[in-house]
């Protein structure tokens, strides 16, 4: 008979110690983990949109967040017991949107001329324009009008802009509007000065003259282009003098040199011209 108690395997104990008071923390780190998480992206989002919105955009953003009610006083436009008053008069409620009053008028109109809901100023604004397109009309012919018929209209360009209405004349090949040598000015614009008299007599506007020239050689690098741009422009306001302008209509005769040339090419005969503007009238 076998013995076989010693092939028996040992009996082994393992014994498991706790630690008491050792333990992790929870998962209170990962709630704090996430809030930081939460707060780098927004940290991150509003650097990204502050970088690729404009300031409008950033002002409706903020203005999208803003806890006040929006309540916009607008006249009620008609002419009954309140007299196109609503009623948010102007002393109640703060103006918080995108409507004007006649005290408040929006960043548009201000720079129209106009003020709020009234539309005096803009509708006067719009009749000037047309005297101004008339007159422009009488000068190009455009309306057919007899008295542009003997104007040189080759030497004469017009333009409507903010300021007002520019009559730009200048010189050709072969046809200057002064004379090189003794710098007096060619018989036409005598005419024409005394035909824009003629149409400026229809409005109260002033006038502002301005003088150009070609920029010169190398050779003449150092001639007096600003006092010659000068005296053109001082010969203009005397020839429109003598056509009968008032000389309290004339608000600036300024000569520019050869600073601000009308074609790409400075030494183009083109450059040498005279602007004559009749300026918008401010209120």
């Amino acid at each position: 008979m076998k013995d076989t108690g010693s092939t028996a395997r040992p009996l082994v104990i393992k014994r498991k110690k706790v630690v008491q008071g050792a333990a992790h923390h929870g998962g209170a780190w990962k709630v704090a983990y996430a809030d930081f998480v939460t707060a780098m992206m927004a940290f991150f989002m509003l650097m990204w949109l502050l970088n690729a919105t404009t300031e409008q955009q950033r002002k409706g953003i903020a203005d999208y967040f803003s806890p006040t009610i929006p309540i916009t006083r607008i006249s009620g436009g008609g002419d009954g017991a309140f007299g196109g008053e609503t009623v948010f008069s102007e002393t109640v409620i703060a103006q918080d949107g995108t409507g004007a009053t006649n005290r408040r008028p929006t960043e548009g109109r201000q720079s129209l001329g106009t003020s709020g809901t009234d539309h005096r100023a803009e509708a006067e604004r719009l009749a000037a324009t047309e005297r101004l397109a008339a007159i422009e009309a009488a000068l190009t012919g455009a309306g057919g009008d007899a008295v542009s018929s003997e104007l040189p209209l080759s030497h004469i360009q017009t333009r409507l802009t903010d300021e007002g209405l520019v009559i730009e004349v200048f010189s050709r090949p072969g046809a200057p509007l002064f004379d090189p040598d003794t710098g007096a000015p060619a018989p036409w614009p005598g005419d024409l000065a005394a035909t824009m008299v003629s149409l400026f007599v229809t409005v109260t506007n002033p006038v502002a003259l301005e003088g150009h020239v070609a920029a010169p050689p190398v050779v003449m690098v150092n001639a007096a282009r600003w006092d010659i741009s000068t005296a053109r422009a001082q010969a203009m306001r005397v020839l429109l003098e003598e056509a009968g302008l008032s000389g309290s209509r004339i608000a600036r005769v300024t000569g520019h040199a050869d600073r601000d040339p009308a074609v790409p090419d400075p030494m183009a005969v083109r450059n040498d011209r005279l602007e004559v503007i009749l300026l918008r009238t401010r209120r």
